[in-house]
């Protein structure tokens, strides 16, 4: 599934491939100069996590942590997911569109050759990381890792790595040196040149997503098969693993030398559960805004009985953990394109597909992070 740029976006990316080398995360310039002094925000995480409501987490005696966060420092209340599936979600965070893909079956065909987060950064100078848990030696593997009798786990899933979905970053070594495992996140925020932008994308066993059968050595994760419901105790175990993950993860950046008060966590899920607790109506887990796609009826990537229309990601939970914020509730309507266009205003980056769109309610969570910022 090849899908083309325009002439000037492609001969900018070509041109950035003149300068490939394999410069290590330690090498990645540091905080971007006048862009550093100026964004209202100093680094940005990101914490992507997988298949759950709002309501199936916030509250949920099986994510105390998650729950903690929210009520502590700012939940966006009516976040929602782009669309369904995973990896579309995926894509249309750092690349303002899910461009027609409604599918995570087909990750391994997936080459967009389009404008990106990646090539907005480093346009102006700013540092990213992408951190990938259970990260296989081959980068662009479907799933891993596999064991020595050849069997391959799908521990770490492709779809959920959106970087290694696009050309100009798969195909270059310099950038793919900033897609790493999860592992080397500690060193390289506690390292003088911490990448300003942090993308963090948990396992299968770590993200609620669950399906792994098989005990891993060296994954005491393992195994975590799905859980289909609320009350499954599957799921209650996948719950406490992705608290524990998360746990781990912000007490990593907040005690780091690159966290700043000025500095923001964001956790998020791609798209909930299909429980759809939180809206009414038949198809309220396809409840969306902001430029959700639209989808014909009895799309067959769907469902025969769709009758067509707005066809989003459902209402997620979305946690903002700064400094300064406390019990903010914020009930703008906003999903993955308005974290995007959060991101791109907060360095002056411009905007990518649907990102910045206003006329299509695709607008900043500067309330959540408690920025008094307009536009």
């Amino acid at each position: 599934m090849r899908l083309s740029r325009n002439a000037s976006i492609a001969a900018l990316s070509a041109a950035s491939l003149v300068a490939l080398g394999t410069t290590a995360m330690a090498a990645a310039p540091s905080h971007g100069g006048d862009h550093h002094r100026t964004a209202p925000l100093d680094h940005v995480y990101v914490i992507m996590l997988e298949n759950h409501s709002q309501s199936s987490v916030i509250g949920d005696p099986n994510a105390p942590f998650m729950t903690h966060l929210a009520k502590k420092y700012a939940m966006a209340n009516r976040y929602y997911g782009v669309t369904h599936p995973s990896m579309p979600n995926y894509i249309a965070s750092i690349a303002g569109d899910n461009f027609g893909i409604q599918d995570d079956n087909d990750q391994n065909v997936v080459n967009l050759d389009r404008p990106n987060l990646v090539d907005q950064l480093e346009k102006k100078h700013v540092s990213w990381g992408a951190y990938m848990d259970t990260l296989p030696a081959d980068k662009l593997a479907r799933f891993g890792p596999t064991l020595s009798d050849g069997t391959v786990i799908q521990l770490y899933a492709k779809k959920h790595n959106p970087f290694v979905l696009f050309d100009d970053i798969k195909n270059s070594p310099r950038r793919m040196s900033h897609v790493r495992d999860y592992s080397a996140l500690k060193q390289d925020l506690n390292s003088r040149h911490a990448p300003q932008f942090v993308w963090i994308s948990p396992n299968q066993c770590h993200d609620m997503h669950g399906g792994v059968t098989t005990a891993v050595p060296g994954h005491p994760e393992t195994p975590c098969p799905y859980g289909s419901t609320k009350d499954d105790p599957n799921d209650a175990a996948l719950k406490q693993k992705a608290d524990a993950f998360v746990k781990n993860a912000v007490n990593t950046i907040m005690s780091s030398r690159s966290w700043t008060r000025n500095s923001a966590i964001v956790i998020v899920t791609d798209e909930n559960d299909y429980t759809g607790n939180e809206e009414t109506g038949g198809w309220e887990s396809a409840a969306g805004c902001c430029d959700s796609p639209y989808v014909q009826a009895a799309d067959p990537r769907i469902s025969p009985d769709w009758p067509g229309g707005t066809y989003g990601g459902g209402l997620i939970p979305a946690i903002i953990v700064r400094d300064g914020l406390h019990h903010v509730v914020d009930h703008t309507a906003y999903n993955h394109y308005s974290l995007l266009t959060t991101i791109e205003d907060n360095w002056g980056l411009g905007h990518i597909g649907h990102a910045g769109d206003t006329a299509g309610g695709v607008v900043p969570m500067w309330k959540s992070f408690g920025v008094n910022r307009h536009r």
